[in-house]
Order: structure tokens, then sequence, then C-alpha cells
């Protein structure tokens, strides 16, 4: 974890009566946070708004999200941002998604740069419109040399067609003789998953007061600690991230009989 503590103090200088800085243990951070982003069309619905209103709103809790995790020390940050069932939703609110993922990468490459984040995507991008595809290949190449978190955004992902391709990849291995069938074990299933290489999430949010997983990280999320909140998306900030890292906190953790605090 990368913590500059004078940055995270004035970040979280305007407490709220409920909750402090001095309420979190920094030492025991969650390193990956992963959230199911959910709210927006209802945020806006509430508003008397277009739903599209909802999802322009959610792009600003979602550069907060980062900010916060940036400034907390986390390894990773990742996001649910649409699903492989999200293309059923009306084609003028998936193209509204398609259009704000281009042009917010585009805008929030400089933010990158300066917290020295690193882009990731889960997911099937083949899938998306060139434009966002093309935009979405800048941000790779543009943070592939940061050091700091990594920001994983999955689109396009559904965790179940996840595990099927790896499933495919791991029996393609076999057939071609690279590995023996004994040698799939949990490690060589994990190593073909969108997300190799990234720590499993410590800790699940998810916004809206939905208590479902909706298809995400079903083998990453085995052994994570889940913090569902009714707060909608767009109305989620730095402090109500912070509610939720000191409910992970209180938290001891069981990993099949081991308790660890």
């Amino acid at each position: 974890m990368r913590l500059d503590i004078d940055k995270l103090r004035a970040y979280y200088a305007d407490a709220p009566d409920d909750l402090s800085l001095s309420d979190i243990d920094l030492d025991r951070i969650p390193a990956h946070v992963s959230i199911i982003m959910d709210g927006n069309g209802r945020w806006a619905t509430a508003r008397g708004l277009d739903r599209s209103r909802g999802h322009v709103a959610g792009v600003d809790a979602l550069r907060e999200a980062v900010t916060t995790s940036v400034r907390l020390g986390l390894d990773a940050l990742s996001v649910y941002a649409f699903s492989t069932e999200n293309w059923r939703r009306p084609k003028r609110e998936v193209d509204l998604l398609m259009h704000l993922f281009a042009t917010t990468l585009v805008k929030e490459l400089p933010l990158f740069h300066q917290e020295n984040v690193r882009l990731r995507f889960l997911g099937d991008l083949t899938a998306l419109p060139e434009k966002t595809r093309t935009v979405f290949q800048r941000g790779l190449d543009e943070t592939a040399d940061h050091t700091g978190m990594t920001f994983a955004l999955a689109v396009n992902y559904g965790s179940r067609a996840e595990l099927a391709r790896a499933a495919r990849e791991l029996a393609a291995d076999v057939a071609a003789g690279k590995i023996a069938p004994e040698d799939v074990d949990e490690e060589a299933v994990a190593a073909h998953l969108y997300t190799a290489g990234l720590p499993d999430p410590d800790l699940l949010i998810r916004t809206s007061g939905e208590m479902r997983l909706s298809n995400y990280l079903l083998w990453q999320l085995a052994y994570t600690e889940f913090y569902v909140t009714p707060t909608l998306w767009p109305d989620f900030g730095r402090w109500d991230f912070l509610r939720a890292v000191a409910a992970f906190q209180g938290r001891s953790r069981r990993y099949g009989g081991v308790v660890s605090s």
C-alpha cells in the first residue's frame, strides 16, 4: 500500500458526526476493493430525470471512488461497469453507456497519470464499438508503465462466461499436450481468468441495497467480505467508502475455519 498521510488527512478533513479517519486502522486497509455500482437509474427516476442523467452522475461517483482508493493506499480497485446481460437494455441506453465509457476515459487519463494509476479491463471487449475499444486501448497503452494502484473496469463481463472461457482455454492446452489433466488445479484456473495477476477482492461493496452478485466475480469472491448499502451509486462518496472500510475492519475473516482479524 502507498499511503500519503498528509494527503489522506486533508482528503478526510471534514468529518461527519458518525465517523472520522481516526476510527480507521490504516495498517488494515483492504488491498483490493471491488464495487458493484448500482442505482444510477433509480437515482435519476427519483429526481424526475431521464435514466441517462443517472449514468452521467455515476461517473462523478466513480471518479471519487478512484481518488479515494488511491488516498487510502489500495493496491487495486475493480468496478462492475457493464455486464454481458446489460446488452438487453434499451439501445439508446446502451449507446449512451458506450459513449460515456469512451469520453470519460479520455477525460480521466490526466487523473490516472497524476495518481500513477494503471488501467486494466475485465471482460470481452471484442463486442464493444470500435471507438470505445480504441479509447480503451489508448488508456491501457498510456498507463502501462504506471506503478501505483490498479484500476480494473469490468465491461461486457459475466462471471459464468469468464469461467467457461477459462475451461475452454485449459481444455485446449490439455488437448495440445501443453499440460496434463491433473495439472488443472485452482491456480491453473485462476491464471486463465480476466483477473489473473490481481489479488482476490478483500471487500465487495454493492450500492442501492440489492442483495445479489449479478454474475460478478463468482470465483474471485469466494472469501470476500460483503458490504451492502442502500445508498444509490451517484450518492456514494468518500465517507461512504470509509464506512465500508470500517465495517470490513470490524469483521473476523474466516477462511474455512481459520479466523483472521
